[in-house]
């Protein structure tokens, strides 16, 4: 079995002060924080078990109030995160009424490396918010559960929770039996002959599901393993924290804002700016504020070559 514990507070209260200082409609409600916390340390957990070379992307989206929420974490653990609410959401809101109001619901799993190959697509595996009898998935855990074990074929166990303070998650998944590490396998078996009747894999899932919220935000690492596992065998590594840990960053700048800019069109970013007197556009992930004036947005088109029309372009 492999397992992986995360604990996310800097990063994760960073998130949430830049979204109530710079967001025009305030701070999320209380159950979106919980459940974007929940998907940040899920995005943790998963780039931190597949170790993929570039970005990997946690989205929800459906049809319920929280219309968007998105968790991006890249190969070296740094994070951001946001989420799109328009509508009232209860003190009591799970998944399904937050999101999956009518069952269409998706969760979308990207992997974005880094250095594309020339016509190299994102890989992105998509799954509903539902299971496989058409009921309704209440918690994000057992949807990415239900996730890792279609595309990787192994068994999977979350259990994810957060507060204000802390995103919190535990992973434990059955290792394929074919590789170096499990040469003591009698022949080389299938991935899915074992998937759930693994008895090994199903008392140490048993004993992780065991975990509550309460306990996974209030329990240090060394507590949470000893309760759990106190009778088996750990080989545990060395934490990564610091430099080397989950940390928040946001990717924009000015520069790709202009290329967004330069996706309206001429015509259109004018008739902005000759409305508004300039083009402002904040970035949902930190929070900062970008403004183009006349002269930037000509600027902008100028440098691709376009320019409005009955004018020409000076070489």
């Amino acid at each position: 079995m492999r397992g992986i514990v995360v604990r996310i507070t800097d990063a994760w209260t960073d998130i949430l002060r830049r979204r109530d200082l710079n967001s025009a409609t305030g701070p999320y409600p209380q159950r979106v924080r919980e459940l974007l916390g929940e998907m940040v340390a899920a995005g943790v957990l998963m780039q931190s078990n597949i170790k993929f070379d570039g970005a990997l992307v946690v989205q929800i989206f459906g049809d319920g109030p929280v219309k968007l929420a998105v968790a991006e974490v890249q190969n070296d653990l740094s994070l951001r995160a946001t989420a799109t609410v328009t509508g009232e959401v209860a003190s009591d809101a799970d998944l399904a009424s937050m999101v999956n109001m009518q069952n269409r619901g998706r969760c979308a799993i990207t992997l974005d490396p880094k250095s594309r190959f020339p016509g190299q697509q994102p890989y992105q595996g998509v799954v509903p918010l539902f299971d496989d009898h058409n009921q309704k998935i209440h918690k994000f855990s057992e949807v990415l559960a239900h996730y890792m074990l279609q595309s990787e074929q192994l068994d999977t166990t979350l259990v994810l929770a957060a507060d204000d303070h802390l995103a919190a998650g535990l992973l434990i998944q059955r290792l394929p039996l074919e590789g170096a590490g499990n040469l003591g396998t009698s022949g080389i078996e299938d991935r899915e002959s074992q998937i759930g009747v693994n008895e090994d894999y199903n008392r140490i899932a048993i004993l992780a599901a065991s975990l509550k919220k309460e306990e996974l935000l209030s329990l240090d690492v060394d507590a949470i393993l000893r309760r759990l596992f106190w009778e088996e065998k750990i080989t545990r590594f060395e934490p990564l924290a610091g430099d080397s840990g989950p940390r928040f960053a946001c990717g924009c700048s000015r520069k790709r804002v202009g290329g967004m800019i330069l996706g309206l069109g001429i015509e259109e970013a004018q008739s902005i700016v000759a409305e508004r007197g300039d083009i402002e556009v904040a970035c949902e992930f930190c929070g900062v504020q970008y403004r183009f004036d006349a002269v930037d947005t000509a600027q902008i088109f100028a440098e691709s070559g376009q320019t409005p029309s009955g004018s020409t372009a000076i070489q």
